[in-house]
């Protein structure tokens, strides 16, 4: 009896023993480091090492447990997968990435263009101003440029300010003509330079998903936007 009296507690041990270790994979020592001259924005990193753009020391930001948290995959069509650098209109660094989390509304303008980009300047203020203010907090309204020559991140901020889209929920991007025309080829926004100053292109405005993928398209100026803020909507509470 007293045999089978120890090896009920020694069973009943190693099962409450084997449940601790299972509870602690779960839980890790977590230390975050970030760039000091913040290069690439909010962007922060789990190990030691360099910025790999100004090269100096990784800042550590914070230590703490927490759990592990398995998170969605990137899918492959994902816009996530690309991998090229953005100037904001704040003179931040950005990779597309970065934005992932929230519900993009993304068009490709030019700032000094005269015709169809302030009607789709004006289209993305009439679809800002119908999204419920209760998830307006999930969204993100990014406007591309296709002229990264002349829409610095200086012009563009003036820009923003000027149209009143100067609000957290609003940012503006510059690239390199490289990273421009792959973007551009991802959202099937035809473009070209017809003069130093002037651009011909399509005029497209796309809702991603927090993932990054593509869910819905409105083409055209002016058009009815219905459709497309209830994607939003419905991408937004998904």
């Amino acid at each position: 009896m007293k045999n089978i009296k120890y090896v009920a507690i020694l069973f009943i041990t190693l099962f409450y023993a084997a449940s601790c270790n299972v509870n602690n994979t779960n839980k890790k020592n977590q230390a975050i480091y970030q760039c000091p001259m913040k290069c690439e924005g909010e962007k922060t990193f789990n190990s030691e090492g360099n910025c790999s753009i100004c090269k100096m020391d990784l800042k550590l930001v914070s230590s703490q447990v927490t759990k592990i948290v398995t998170t969605d995959e990137i899918s492959e069509n994902s816009i996530f997968n690309l991998t090229t650098k953005w100037n904001t209109e704040e003179a931040k660094v950005i990779q597309l990435e970065d934005l992932k989390g929230k519900t993009l509304v993304m068009v490709m303008i030019y700032t000094t263009c005269k015709a169809a980009c302030p009607r789709l300047v004006a289209d993305m203020r009439n679809i800002e101003k119908k999204i419920p203010k209760n998830i307006l907090n999930d969204v993100s309204f990014v406007l591309v440029s296709i002229d990264p020559e002349t829409d610095t991140p200086k012009r563009l901020k003036e820009f923003a300010i000027e149209n009143y889209m100067d609000g957290e929920q609003w940012t503006f991007l510059q690239g390199d003509l490289s990273s421009v025309r792959e973007f551009a080829n991802v959202l099937a926004v035809k473009y070209k330079q017809i003069s130093p100053m002037d651009f011909s292109h399509s005029n497209i405005i796309s809702v991603f998903n927090p993932q990054g993928e593509l869910v819905h398209q409105q083409e055209g100026l002016g058009v009815d936007n219905n459709e497309t803020i209830l994607k939003i909507i419905e991408t937004v509470k998904q």
